[in-house]
């Protein structure tokens, strides 16, 4: 079986999330704070290691009408990197939007205090996007 790593992939921060092993749950794993891109892709590079994930999902953050935007290009262009660092990985992406909206009502629904809310936010919206395109590779067999 394959183990996703999925990735949404901001300014600041990059929310980082994985898969079990047959493919079914996401789990959040960390969410690694932007430096420069080398440090970014060290410490994805140290994630995959260590959660031996076979393929990246980044999120594409599109527009309500289905058009991809500027921020859209910029995950388009990190991937392009982390695939040229990590040339092993097969790399999908997945339509995000209202990943993060999910993400922030579940976790105030959670009664999460907004501080830990700002920490968390990201990692939870990479876990929504790995649950769909895992959602979707079930119901694709």
């Amino acid at each position: 079986m394959k183990r996703y790593m999925s990735l949404d992939i901001g300014d600041a921060t990059i929310g980082v999330a994985v898969s079990d092993l047959l493919g079914l749950t996401a789990q959040g794993v960390e969410t690694i704070r932007r430096r420069d891109l080398s440090d970014d892709l060290n410490r994805l590079g140290v994630l995959i290691q260590e959660y031996e994930a076979d393929a990246l999902v980044a999120g594409l953050p599109k527009h309500m009408n289905g058009q991809e935007g500027e921020r859209c290009a910029l995950v388009r262009a990190f991937m392009a990197d982390a695939a040229e660092r990590f040339p092993m990985m097969e790399i999908h992406y997945w339509d995000e939007r209202l990943s993060t909206v999910a993400a922030s009502r579940t976790l105030l629904e959670g009664d999460v205090s907004r501080k830990k809310r700002r920490k968390v936010i990201d990692k939870m919206a990479a876990v929504y996007i790995l649950q769909g395109f895992l959602d979707r590779q079930q119901h694709l067999k």
